[in-house]
């Protein structure tokens, strides 16, 4: 059963979005909070895997309670409720899982609960794939072709779109894995999610570019194309390249 969490302090939104997770079996409401404060306590001491969480809130808005929500366990897929399109980039920039816009659409709810049980479901999977995944092979695609590559030779990731795009040293393979998904089989201590759209090898990163806002670009061996590092990913990179 997937454990979710509502923060919203409006009665009737909580209500109305209570109705559709208890209607998915797969799906149940572990807690409800119309104050942030309180929630971020309980999530402190207890485990869940969704959050729905609205973005306008007295004493802690959405948007920032997500970005500690992010670091305490990123794991958390982090489902915003706002009734401004504007802030959809801005969620999605701290790896939101998806948006719901207020007023609700039934069909849009229904469709994000589905892929959330979707994607909980193919993330136990992983999980076991990944005990498993100790022969340092990946099957990819190559100009209709199915190709074994080695992992440590992969420089960097990008999602483009639907196509999942891994790149080495002479070629772009393709993978019909999500970005989010080699997220989880990869190991950690080597690829880096930088961004919502790239994953890099730590190994093969030469050169660190400070760019706007505070944050990185990345280059990697014999390759000229520059990975961009997120806001919320910069103290993790700082922390695993040792950067002062």
């Amino acid at each position: 059963m997937i454990k979710c969490l509502i923060i919203e302090d409006e009665f009737p939104a909580r209500e109305e979005l209570k109705y559709f997770i208890k209607n998915n079996k797969n799906l149940e409401v572990e807690k409800e909070f119309e104050n942030p404060i309180d929630a971020l306590k309980y999530i402190e001491n207890h485990k869940v895997d969704a959050i729905f969480l609205d973005i306008n809130m007295p004493e802690l808005d959405g948007m920032s309670l997500g970005k500690i929500i992010c670091k305490l366990d990123p794991c958390i897929k982090l489902i915003f409720i706002t009734a401004y399109k504007d802030f959809a980039v801005e969620a999605f920039d701290i790896n939101a899982f998806d948006y719901l816009l207020k007023p609700y659409s039934e069909d849009r709810i229904i469709r994000v609960l589905n892929n959330l049980v979707k994607e909980e479901t193919l993330k136990k999977s992983l999980t076991t794939t990944k005990d498993c995944f100790c022969n340092n092979k990946l099957t990819v695609y190559f100009e209709e072709k199915m190709v074994v590559i080695s992992i440590s030779d992969i420089l960097y990731i990008e999602a483009d779109e639907k196509e999942t795009h891994i790149f080495t040293k002479n070629s772009m393979y393709l993978s019909k894995l999500k970005i989010s998904q080699l997220e989880q089989i990869l190991d950690e201590h080597i690829f880096f999610r930088t961004h919502r759209s790239y994953i890099v090898n730590i190994d093969k990163v030469v050169e660190v570019e400070p760019w706007f806002n505070s944050t990185f670009i990345l280059k990697v061996k014999e390759n000229d194309f520059k990975i961009p590092v997120s806001r919320n990913k910069v103290k993790e990179l700082k922390e695993i390249l040792l950067i002062k």
